[in-house]
């Protein structure tokens, strides 16, 4: 499985810069805040603040919602690419649980599975 590529915002007046990306805890407190990825097309304007700020949460947790609110006003109108990357990452981790490829490489070759 391929990896997903972080997003990286850099603020060259402040000197700071982020790094968007998941993990299991962070898309675990993502959903916490209200996000659900099917709400997307219907509700983009209440589900890409939530999504925008819980990807902060892996490398950024001490980043606060008022703050990553104003850094996606600075960044507004953000481009379709970077709405689907966004989602991309947020898939990751999920997607990292599941595989049902009988070939892949597993993390654990001591464990087996029978069903």
């Amino acid at each position: 499985m391929e990896r997903v590529k972080p997003i990286v915002i850099r603020d060259a007046e402040r000197g700071v810069e982020y790094t968007l990306q998941f993990n299991r805890e962070s898309v675990l407190f993502t959903n916490n805040q209200g996000f659900r990825a099917s709400d997307m097309t219907d509700n983009l304007e209440g589900m890409l603040p939530i999504l925008f700020y819980g990807a902060f949460r892996m490398h950024h947790k001490e980043v606060a919602r008022n703050k990553t609110n104003a850094l996606l006003d600075e960044l507004a109108p953000v481009s379709q690419d970077f709405v689907v990357r966004l989602l991309e990452l947020y898939a990751e981790p999920r997607n990292a649980l599941v595989n049902d490829d009988p070939d892949a490489e597993r993390k654990n070759s001591n464990l087996t599975v029978e069903l």
